[in-house]
């Protein structure tokens, strides 16, 4: 069975009827459904992803299959899978609805679209700091858009959890997920004068065990801090009295002189202005980690991921710790 769908299904856009136009408007609903469906393994995570519930992705997709007349999914107490008809369909649906957005949009005097919902995630600094306060001028631009914001540390799975963009810090893993570097950062280590003039300045990396530091947790484990020397890399384990998994929480620790800290230094910017913290081990800074939006391969860049990542783009630009260089 080869699909000649599209064919009959574009027609029915140019030209329909009241009813043809409605058969068309739910096709496309079930398409995106199914879609959905697939990168997420689950009818209840693609259910999440669309704001829908779970038993209406399932009659939803059952509908397309009975309108195709073949089966696109197997069901089973074991989960979900494709079948070798629905990874074809997938495929074709995957560029069919990406091909309409960029139609659309080239109908709307060449401007890009930017509609329905986002599933967008990112850490608790970059919400809360930047892209959160920032989010009425881009929905006054696209009203039609809404966003999803999923706010966490983990590296959530965009295939998994129905994620459209990602934007994470650091270098990546090779992947068939698209990346677009959109900024950087470096990362300093930081203390209030008070521990300084109580502890002493440290002058190397060595130096650090004989200090109190704040290490931040990911999944229960501390992060190493990583430097750069003359000699090349260099990772210390922190120790100190004080372990969390909230930046913002290590971020008023380091203020209160329980220790050291490192982070973006995008972070303690304003701090290190003001003088209510000091940068120390400049000479040890390591590299710039990249900035990234990240999407998922087997998607099309659509409008309203392209239009929210150019947006972080642009807010990334105005900031002198984030910019690319």
């Amino acid at each position: 069975m080869e699909f000649q769908y599209s064919l009959t299904f574009h027609f029915e856009l140019i030209l329909p009827s009241s009813k043809q136009e409605a058969v068309a408007v739910d096709q496309l609903k079930r398409m995106r459904l199914f879609v959905r469906t697939v990168e997420a393994e689950s009818f209840s995570r693609a259910g999440k992803a669309e704001g829908v519930a779970q038993s209406t992705v399932s009659k939803e997709v059952a509908a397309l299959e009975a309108h195709l007349g073949t089966l696109l999914i197997r069901r089973s107490s074991r989960g979900l899978s494709v079948t070798e008809k629905g990874q074809e369909f997938y495929d074709f649906a995957v560029g069919m609805l990406g091909d309409l957005e960029t139609a659309e949009a080239h109908l709307r005097s060449g401007e890009v679209s930017a509609r329905g919902r986002l599933h967008v995630t990112c850490s608790p600094v970059f919400s809360n700091r930047l892209i959160a306060p920032r989010l009425p001028d881009l929905f006054a631009r696209y009203p039609d858009l809404t966003i999803d914001l999923e706010v966490s540390e983990r590296y959530v799975s965009l295939i998994e959890d129905g994620v459209d963009v990602a934007i994470r810090i650091g270098e990546l893993p090779d992947s068939s997920l698209l990346t677009r570097q959109i900024g950087c950062v470096e990362a300093a280590v930081v203390a209030s004068p008070a521990y300084l003039a109580e502890h002493g300045t440290p002058t190397s990396p060595d130096d650090l065990a004989s200090h109190s530091c704040l290490p931040f947790t990911f999944q229960g484990n501390s992060k190493t801090w990583k430097f750069l020397g003359s000699d090349g890399p260099m990772i210390i384990t922190p120790f100190g009295p004080l372990r969390t998994n909230d930046p913002e929480s290590v971020h008023s620790a380091v203020l209160a002189g329980m220790g050291l800290a490192q982070g973006p230094s995008w972070m303690f910017a304003d701090d290190i202005e003001t003088g209510r913290l000091v940068p120390v081990l400049e000479n040890y800074r390591p590299r710039l980690y990249p900035i990234q939006a990240v999407s998922s391969s087997t998607r099309r860049m659509t409008g309203a991921v392209k239009v929210f990542v150019d947006f972080v783009a642009n807010l990334l630009k105005d900031e002198p710790y984030l910019c690319l260089r």
